[in-house]
């Protein structure tokens, strides 16, 4: 069974910095596409970013590029998502997705409030 469990949520201030996690299991990690998502309230689900199995190819939305980073650790079957410059409007649930099958986590929550 897949599970994706996601942590390292919380509220910040803008300008603030926060990492989160998401711990795999039932799969094998180091051979899945693996992507951020977040949906913001009122609003549909958006893609963050993308990582390829083995780390070296990273995409981003145009929203968030060069404030946040994707990366992994396959030997730990953990993805991250470092995100620095945090502004109000990524106050969002943020989820991790294994691509294929779309599977997700229970989400982590990041507000960014003054």
């Amino acid at each position: 069974e897949v599970q994706l469990v996601e942590s390292g949520g919380g509220s910040v201030q803008p300008g603030g910095s926060l990492r989160l996690s998401c711990a795999a299991s039932g799969f094998i990690f180091s051979s899945s596409i693996m992507r951020w998502l977040r949906q913001a309230p009122g609003k549909g689900l958006e893609w963050v970013a993308r990582i390829d199995p083995g780390g070296k190819t990273t995409n981003y939305a145009d929203s968030v590029k060069g404030r946040f980073t994707i990366s992994r650790d396959n030997a730990e079957n953990t993805l991250f998502l470092q995100l620095n410059s945090l502004k109000p409007e990524d106050t969002a649930m943020y989820y991790c997705e294994k691509f294929s099958g779309g599977y997700k986590g229970q989400g982590t929550q990041v507000t960014v409030s003054s």
